[in-house]
């Protein structure tokens, strides 16, 4: 939690020792688990630890839409120490590690060290950021692009975490939940990784992803990746001139 908030405010010793206090408990999730059901009224926020988890809702007629994907260091949800009532499902993808802060205590830092609260707010602006461009990715993209934008996200986030490279990393994502992410089905997702690997913007063995050419994976993406705030990179050396 200090490392990911660290990086939207530099905080003093004070904050940081005030940081490492917080009040927690700590728990494991298997793969599948929900961590938040929609409608509960959590007393707690979350802190993954280690791990990946996602966002969703399930529409009339049983079908899901998957909207975030959260992994190591992201605070899953902070809006809930605010407004009371979970309004979606939060779930784990992953065996996830845990830690849940009382929401009285999010709430007393925040308003209590400033610097603090800016930086929870400043990560929930990121959060609707990414939450903006995923409505742009399903609603206004093709499919082809919405799988390129969805693995060079990860890649620029997974990089940032430290859990991978930006131009090779494990996607612990199946089929039908890549399906979830980008509207379309599990048939389709199969057929539009394949067209990127036989472009040679991608190659793939099991769930890892190898991405061969940076810049065309990012231009056949339609991606810009200000909106996630995190600075780019280093391009493979083969790209290293062609890279903006």
């Amino acid at each position: 939690m200090l490392r990911k908030l660290g990086k939207w405010a530099s905080f003093n010793h004070e904050d940081r020792a005030a940081l490492l206090a917080l009040p927690h408990s700590l728990a494991t999730m298997a793969p599948n688990q929900i961590i938040v059901r929609e409608g509960a009224q959590p007393s707690s926020t979350c802190l993954l630890r280690s791990g990946f988890a996602y966002r969703h809702k399930i529409v009339s007629g049983g079908m899901r839409q998957i909207f975030s994907i959260h992994m190591s260091g992201d605070i899953i949800d902070l809006q809930n120490s605010l407004l009371g009532t979970a309004d979606h499902n939060v779930q784990a993808l992953t065996h996830c590690d845990l830690a849940f802060i009382p929401s009285d205590a999010v709430r007393r830092i925040a308003f209590d060290r400033p610097t603090i609260g800016r930086a929870m707010w400043y990560d929930t602006l990121v959060d609707a950021a990414i939450f903006r461009e995923w409505i742009a990715n399903v609603g206004r993209r093709d499919a082809k692009t919405r799988m390129a934008h969805l693995l060079c996200e990860f890649a620029l986030r997974l990089e940032a975490a430290g859990l991978g490279r930006h131009n090779a990393y494990e996607l612990p994502m199946t089929q039908e939940q890549l399906a979830d992410c980008t509207g379309l089905t599990s048939v389709h997702v199969n057929r539009m990784l394949r067209a990127l690997d036989r472009e040679g913007l991608i190659s793939r063995t099991k769930r890892s992803v190898i991405i061969d050419d940076w810049k065309k994976l990012a231009r056949a993406g339609d991606f810009e990746s200000n909106y996630l705030r995190i600075p780019l990179a280093s391009p493979p050396a083969t790209n290293e001139a062609e890279y903006d």
